[in-house]
């Protein structure tokens, strides 16, 4: 049989296994998200997918609150988002056995599992402190180089987009794309004030894509932010989403201001009554429009979301990422290449969404060009920049270590104020602030791991 006689063989046995997988598991999913786990399990072809299907059953069948945020995924999502979410992330990589490992070896560059990138700069709000405020607001992607993007990122195994800006959803050929390339599962980080009827219904359409909506925290911490009548925007766009069984999350700037906030039982038990299945959380970095040092967690809150966040996500009906505290998961920083990197709306290819550093372009290099950067090189010989993974960011936890990266490849700034993290006041401030965290840290590793080999784990 041809190669693509093969493929299409794969592809009709794919579809008709997620078809199955997930009208089986729907109906009594109690009795038969198990078994539905254990029939994937005899066609992985890769340890990992093994150990992953073995940890979703035993969290399944041992945690009462992982328990019921699946059961809410199964009953209460939209059958064609259902059916296109157990596609992506289950049948299709078991069935294909994609193997970014070997198809880094045969490129002679690292894969990373993402890619972050702007389609577009424009943005109908203006958020005070926003991360990417200082890009040049005029910047798009072209569909058509999107369009191949996605196309290079599918021939390297890459089938996880992160969209973002600016603001993704205002960008015109959006959907058509995501559309195109069912293949892809989609999130966005968006402000979710564009969420109409009309919009709703072509996610729940598509399947493939997820919104990750901005909220500071209750009303008058969102529109302080945001703008007036921001927060109520919102909460009508969640309304519709879950109408329409589209899976969707938040994403969350944690500052000094409202830590405890946004952690509170309160807060998080009302994200899912609205709907939301995940979250994810950024701490407060001094980048972008108006860099504010003073809106930075203090050490003691950041050991206190250390412990708060993973008693979330096993407590709660809901997975809340913290993108610095989670090194451990993450065996340190997953930027620069690693796991994902971020390609703003200039087309500058940046190591990460928080550090404005590049030295490509992706209109002027392919994907597999660009992977091969001295900037992604610089950084990943130095990862992990920590031993203690709480400690894993070259930005506000080891800056020295990004004016290496920096000096060495000799990237270059992608909008005016992005060095201050590098010399002057900023700079100085992150020291201070990676020196104090770094002593309360080292003393939560220590503790955290003394009791783990005390408990034989």
């Amino acid at each position: 049989m041809s190669n693509e006689g093969l493929q299409s063989v794969k592809r009709i046995f794919s579809t008709k296994a997620m078809n199955w997988v997930v009208a089986y598991a729907s109906r009594e999913p109690d009795r038969n998200f198990p078994r539905v786990l254990g029939f994937l399990r005899t066609l992985a072809r890769q340890d990992e997918h093994r150990e992953m299907l073995d940890q979703i059953t035993g969290y399944y069948q041992n945690n009462p609150a992982i328990h019921q945020f699946i059961n809410r995924l199964l009953t209460g999502t939209n059958p064609n988002v259902k059916r296109r979410l157990v596609y992506n992330w289950f049948v299709d990589p078991i069935v294909r056995g994609a193997d970014r490992e070997t198809l880094s070896a045969k490129f002679g560059v690292h894969i990373p599992s993402a890619i972050l990138v702007d389609p577009t700069s424009a943005c109908n709000l203006h958020c005070a402190g926003c991360w990417a405020g200082k890009y040049a607001k005029a910047d798009s992607i072209s569909p058509a180089r999107l369009d191949r993007l996605f196309e290079e990122a599918k021939e390297l195994g890459v089938y996880w987009i992160v969209l973002s800006g600016g603001e993704p959803l205002i960008y015109p050929q959006l959907f058509d794309l995501i559309e195109k390339h069912p293949e892809i599962t989609f999130m966005a980080y968006t402000n979710g004030t564009l969420i109409d009827e009309q919009m709703a219904g072509r996610m729940a359409a598509a399947g493939n894509f997820s919104p990750a909506i901005s909220l500071e925290g209750w009303r008058e911490g969102t529109d302080a932010r945001r703008g007036k009548g921001v927060f109520d925007r919102v909460m009508r766009s969640m309304d519709l989403l879950r109408e329409r069984g589209v899976i969707f999350g938040v994403s969350i700037t944690i500052t000094r201001h409202n830590v405890m906030e946004v952690t509170g039982d309160d807060f998080i038990d009302f994200l899912v009554e609205k709907g939301a299945t995940y979250g994810w959380t950024f701490h407060y970095v001094p980048i972008g429009r108006n860099p504010d040092v003073n809106l930075m967690v203090t050490p003691e809150q950041r050991a206190y979301l250390a412990e708060r966040i993973p008693y979330i996500r096993t407590h709660k009906p809901i997975q809340i990422g913290d993108f610095w505290n989670d090194g451990e998961i993450t065996r340190g920083c997953i930027a620069g290449g690693r796991e994902y990197f971020h390609i703003n709306a200039a087309g500058e290819v940046e190591p990460c969404a928080f550090v404005h550093f590049a030295v490509d372009n992706i209109n002027q290099k392919s994907l597999r060009e660009v992977l091969a950067s001295p900037l992604f090189e610089a950084y990943q010989k130095r990862q992990p920049f920590h031993g203690n993974y709480l400690r894993p960011c070259p930005i506000i936890d080891v800056p020295q270590a990004l004016r290496e990266i920096v000096a060495e490849s000799g990237a270059h700034p992608t909008h005016a104020g992005a060095e201050t993290v590098l010399a002057g006041t900023v700079a100085c401030h992150l020291d201070e602030r990676a020196a104090a965290w770094g002593k309360v840290a080292d003393a939560v590793w220590q503790e955290k791991h003394a009791a783990r080999k005390a408990g034989g784990m």
